[in-house]
């Protein structure tokens, strides 16, 4: 393997320019802003967390995790979602606080990928987790919220596609009772929808027609309000059908919210099934096929950490926000050139300190004493780089 040159750096890893930077913390500072004034207080995590406690609880798969060891040979993990820490933190540390909580978050996050074009092993996350609560109002307050957030970070035209876990385990247990194996190969279909696949295996089952027909219905159900009487005409199911209620609920509240036109019923979003316990949900932008928001409800996840409680969350793909919508337009503030000789140096600090204190950006050039080549850099500056030149030289007597 031959030696990196000096600037090459890691797949997946990026450098962000200024420009990146500024658009990265518009849509931080903006969204942030947004979850705080929706009554959600900020935490951060630590990057490195123990792989027994974080890491296994992860929605992240093993194979994804950055791994290494400690001087005393304990295994810990870059983190790869901020859901687990924040899980920890408040069976921990919040264990006290009246609930529901209700936490925000930005940060970076880390999975190791194949060595593909346009994979990321770094990128940031925006998010909230809302703890304590397991009713529709809850569900619909993160999904308002996402659509509050995808707003605030400059994404106008997007759709919600909301689904539930617990339909699909109804009508599966319902069709195929008892095969889990089936079951899952079903599910891995839908959750890559690879639609034709999950065809596939639907006629390896060798099923009977009508049974066939159940499962393959489920690829009809997206819409609005009407999927839900769809769906509880497909199952009869206990599980499927009070799934269904709970959708059907937490629709009601999005509209009641003013915010139900983002939003479609897709009963074949299931999200990441060996996570999520309810409600799932993904946020598409009109300029990229990929989400560029995830949430739903985990209720099982804090039991990992001792402390049983229902939580709902949802999480902002930053990156893909920043690289793939073009919302937000970051106009570049010019600062104030002051230029000086050596003489007249102190004048020259004192009053760009002063600018400064004032909110103004500033920066500082010396000039030769003589003067010589003032004009030009001035030129220069004024013209490409400042919004106003200041000069303290030899010939001004002043500015």
């Amino acid at each position: 393997m031959s030696k990196p040159k000096g600037f090459e750096k890691p797949t997946g890893f990026r450098d962000y320019t200024p420009h990146v930077v500024s658009k990265l913390r518009t849509i931080e500072r903006n969204v942030l802003e947004c979850m705080e004034r929706w009554g959600y207080r900020q935490i951060i995590t630590p990057t490195i967390e123990y792989y027994d406690t974080v890491g296994v609880a992860s929605s992240t798969s093993d194979r994804k995790l950055f791994k290494l060891l400690n001087s005393r040979g304990t295994t810990l993990v870059l983190r790869s979602d901020l859901t687990a820490p924040i899980a920890r933190v408040v069976s921990s540390m919040l264990k006290d606080e009246q609930l529901p909580l209700r936490l925000s978050y930005h940060a970076n996050v880390f999975r190791s990928i194949e060595e593909e074009a346009g994979r990321e092993a770094e990128f940031f996350q925006t998010g909230v987790e809302l703890v304590g609560d397991d009713s529709p109002e809850a569900d619909a307050e993160v999904v308002a919220l996402a659509i509050a957030s995808l707003q605030a970070a400059g994404v106008s035209s997007f759709k919600i596609a909301m689904g539930h876990m617990g339909f699909l385990n109804g009508l599966l247990e319902e069709v195929i009772p008892g095969q889990t194996t089936e079951q899952e190969q079903l599910k891995e279909g839908l959750l890559g929808r690879d639609y034709v696949g999950y065809r596939q295996s639907i006629e390896a089952l060798n099923l009977e027609p009508k049974l066939k027909e159940q499962l393959e219905a489920i690829l009809r159900l997206r819409g609005g309000k009407e999927v839900c009487t769809h769906a509880v005409e497909l199952s009869s199911s206990a599980e499927a059908a009070q799934s269904i209620a709970h959708l059907c609920a937490v629709f009601e509240v999005l509209e009641a919210y003013g915010v139900s036109e983002h939003v479609l019923i897709d009963l074949t979003m299931i999200g990441d099934f060996s996570y999520y316990t309810g409600m799932t949900f993904e946020g598409y932008a009109a300029e990229l096929g990929s989400p560029v928001c995830s949430g739903g409800r985990y209720d099982n996840l804090l039991q990992q950490f001792g402390r049983s409680l229902p939580a709902t969350g949802f999480a902002l793909k930053t990156n893909r926000i920043i690289d793939g919508v073009h919302g937000i337009t970051i106009e570049e503030k010019k600062p104030v050139l002051i230029q000086y000789t050596p003489k007249r140096r102190a004048e020259a600090l004192t009053e760009a300190a002063r600018l400064r204190s004032m909110g103004q950006n500033v920066v500082t050039l010396l000039l030769p004493e003589d003067g010589a080549g003032a004009s030009a850099v001035s030129v220069e500056a004024r013209n490409a780089q400042a919004e106003q030149v200041i000069t303290y030289g030899p010939e001004e007597g002043g500015r």
